[in-house]
């Protein structure tokens, strides 16, 4: 395969971070910067929260559906997160990597560790973790969104703080101390991985 084809491959960035961490504002930047990167909507079973717009924010399904894409392997991943199902679509991307497009994955751990053993071993990936300043940067920030009680912040920290152990796994990480400056590393890292890739 000559340099040019293989620049022309698509690429999956899968991006994950602890709950608050900046990875959603993250993305959004990044496909405002980049128009001809998209981002891959997932699956869920959780109700929409406000604003957020069916096919656009989420794919949002009732269980039975989301069963059945699982029973059908329609699902490049799926994972149970405080008790609702979520999931990634494999059509999607495989038809918009196909096209030569970097589609942006925002997924928890267990997803990314799903991505990694079946799409990761036979197509291009890249996987970024997020980490936040500390904990109690990550608390305010929970607390800030004013979406969920106290109780819930906390379990979400704790939560957190497992997930922060699983950074290592991921091929880079980046420190959200400031939103721009994360934008502009995770821009940096994606944009590395596609001139080496172009070079080889």
């Amino acid at each position: 395969m000559s340099s040019k084809a293989k620049a022309r491959q698509g690429l999956l960035v899968v991006i994950s971070a602890p709950s608050g961490c900046g990875k959603t504002s993250i993305v959004e930047r990044l496909l405002k910067r980049n128009l001809d990167w998209v981002r891959s909507v997932s699956a869920t079973t959780r109700p929409p929260r406000m604003g957020e717009k069916n096919g656009e924010d989420y794919l949002f399904l009732s269980r039975d559906d989301f069963e059945n894409m699982k029973a059908q392997s329609q699902l490049l991943e799926w994972a149970e997160i405080y008790g609702q199902f979520y999931g990634t679509p494999a059509s999607f991307v495989a038809r918009q990597t196909d096209e030569g497009k970097v589609v942006l994955l925002t997924i928890d751990v267990q997803g990314s560790r799903q991505i990694k053993e079946s799409w990761g071993k036979g197509h291009p990936m890249l996987s970024i973790f997020i980490l936040p300043p500390s904990v109690k940067a990550l608390r305010e920030r929970l607390a800030n969104r004013n979406t969920e009680t106290p109780e819930e912040i906390e379990k979400r920290i704790a939560i957190a703080q497992e997930e922060i152990k699983s950074a290592a796994f991921y091929d880079k990480t980046v420190i959200n101390q400031s939103l721009d400056q994360a934008v502009l590393d995770v821009e940096e890292i994606i944009q590395n991985f596609l001139n080496e890739r172009s070079q080889k």
